[in-house]
């Protein structure tokens, strides 16, 4: 484990100390108990602006980028990110604090992969491909599969935008080998296919804080399941009536 233990002292400025998972971190802080923890919940639940605020603690860009770099201008970070307080150990802090060239944290975020791509394509220790010529998913997958392997700590938020079904599970398994070989993942997701990782330590955010979850009770699970048995069960809700597009 690189990072163990999340907590906000004191609550942030600005609209995220209304934000129940925030609260739940200023009353009780957060044990990290796996080398995989995902983070579920329903847009505005809270898991983009943790994520945000723990790449601000490893010294990462909030935007995405890796830890020692800043390939855009973010401004001082984000007002969870002042607060906030992550317990590394000893190999967290090597890994973080230590020399420049030597960090390993990365922060893959899909809504601004691509202008990370196309800075950073061919530069030392990045990756050759560039993303104008690879679809968006075989970009998000060459990202992915560079820049998350051995120890570090990875931070991403819904990596699983751009990918299929397979290359999710494609996803699903160098997730597994990055933990396995020294790497710790905190992922914010929608997807049922990738909490499938074993092993992953599953956190569910909603209007009460943050509570531990197997898949199997999960809203986002328990909604899929059921959307794929009947789709027209929730369509009613959504359609109108006036038939066939």
């Amino acid at each position: 484990m690189l990072i163990t233990r999340l907590t906000v002292p004191r609550l942030p400025d600005g609209w995220a100390a209304a934000l129940p998972p925030v609260r739940h971190l200023a009353e009780h802080g957060l044990e990290l108990t796996a080398p995989v923890t995902f983070l579920v919940g329903e847009n505005g639940s809270g898991k983009s602006t943790l994520i945000e605020a723990i790449a601000d603690a490893c010294g990462v860009n909030s935007e995405g980028g890796k830890a020692g770099t800043r390939y855009a201008s973010t401004g001082p970070g984000t007002e969870l990110g002042g607060v906030l307080e992550a317990d590394f150990t000893a190999a967290g802090l090597r890994l973080t604090r230590g020399p420049r060239l030597k960090r390993r944290a990365f922060f893959f975020r899909a809504e601004t992969l691509i202008n990370l791509g196309r800075s950073v394509s061919g530069l030392p220790g990045y990756w050759e491909e560039h993303p104008d010529e690879q679809s968006h998913g075989e970009g998000f997958l060459t990202v992915l599969e560079h820049m998350v392997s051995g120890p570090g700590i990875y931070l991403m938020d819904e990596p699983e935008a751009a990918l299929s079904f397979q290359s999710t599970l494609r996803l699903v398994a160098l997730l597994r080998r990055a933990a396995r070989s020294g790497g710790q993942i905190i992922c914010a997701t929608h997807s049922p296919i990738l909490t499938t990782v074993p092993g992953a330590h599953i956190l569910e955010l909603d209007a009460d804080g943050i509570h531990p979850k197997q898949w199997e009770e999960l809203q986002l699970v328990d909604h899929w399941r059921r959307f794929l048995a009947k789709p027209d069960f929730y369509l009613r809700y959504w359609l109108d009536d006036d038939g066939p597009a």
